[in-house]
């Protein structure tokens, strides 16, 4: 085995960075949730459904996000114990898209039917996952069919229509959004028959 390259990046290192970066963010995207001061009376079941329902499900599906892409890093440093500087450095700006995540959350939860906030909030989740994608190329470039590159990608087939559909449809984009994390299955299927556990 080959010594590595002392000009190389322990990713180790870069594990425990982004374990404390992705834990900091999805504690942060139930910050805005209760707020003193909202009801003028004590609320009702009704209050806290019309106050609540639209931010609960923002919150759950930015926590799905940031959760399948924790995942989705964790499994790609796991495969690369080593970077270059520019490797890092991209991975140093996922992280950056990730920790803005609590603030398109919680515009989207507040103005959810404001097209501009859900067009941004999809632009968001495109950017994520363009470089979810782009980290795996990065890792598998040399082969041609990888199951991670496929599920890498198909969040951002979803997203970037999903993204489309926002400027029309706010409440729908949601639901588009979602399918986007179909990419696990298409990962899971995408390997070949012996591999599949």
């Amino acid at each position: 085995m080959s010594e590595p390259n002392p000009d190389h990046f322990e990713m180790r290192r870069l594990e425990s960075l982004s374990n404390t970066i992705f834990g900091v963010a999805m504690t942060l995207l139930a910050y805005d949730l209760p707020k003193s001061g909202q009801f003028d009376h004590l609320p009702t079941w009704s209050d806290l459904y019309h106050l609540y329902s639209g931010r609960m499900s923002g919150f759950v599906l930015s926590f799905v996000i940031a959760g399948i892409f924790w995942f989705s890093h964790q499994r790609r440093l796991a495969r690369q114990p080593y970077g270059t500087r520019n490797v890092v450095f991209l991975n140093l700006l996922f992280l950056l898209s990730i920790i803005l995540l609590p603030v398109t959350n919680g515009l989207s939860s507040s103005y959810g039917a404001s097209h501009a906030v859900a067009v941004l909030y999809g632009l968001h989740l495109t950017v994520i996952a363009a470089l979810n994608s782009a980290l795996w190329l990065l890792i598998h470039r040399q082969e041609k069919h990888r199951p991670e590159i496929i599920g890498s990608f198909f969040p951002l087939l979803v997203f970037i229509p999903g993204t489309v559909v926002a400027a029309f449809s706010p409440d729908l984009a949601r639901y588009i959004w979602l399918l986007g994390f179909g990419g696990l299955f298409v990962r899971r299927f995408s390997r070949p028959q012996s591999t599949r556990a």
